[in-house]
């Protein structure tokens, strides 16, 4: 099991036990980790397995509400405008790119995209 696989299983372990009320499975397909949420969609979580610390949270809502939500650190032409470059989030559609203060951190920032995804579902 490399690294990245305990890692996955920590945030899957984090997700179902904290997060119960909108999370309603994981599993890890194609090197990602996948939350389905309690509202059909799906969160995807990408840890790079060969450059550490590099990361994608990406919310895929379109089925729902037409949005996706997701915070990454990959270079982006768009985001070089932004003070916490390369972090950067697409907040509700691939074309409005904002900053992102995400922790570097797995797990915390597991919680915040959680509990950001909590309040969005919980709001309809």
């Amino acid at each position: 099991m490399i690294d990245r696989d305990r890692v996955y299983s920590r945030l899957a372990r984090l997700a179902a036990s904290d997060f119960a009320d909108v999370v309603d499975g994981t599993t890890v397909i194609e090197g990602k980790l996948r939350l389905f949420l309690k509202d059909r969609s799906f969160i995807d979580i990408w840890l790079s397995a060969k450059k550490k610390g590099i990361y994608a949270y990406h919310w895929e809502r379109r089925d729902v509400d037409r949005t996706i939500y997701r915070h990454n650190n990959l270079p982006d032409r768009e985001a070089r405008k932004l003070r916490t470059y390369p972090r950067h989030f697409h907040n509700r559609s691939e074309k409005n790119i904002v900053e992102s203060n995400l922790s570097d951190k797995p797990e915390e920032a597991l919680r915040t995209v959680l509990e950001f995804a909590r309040k969005v579902i919980n709001r309809k």
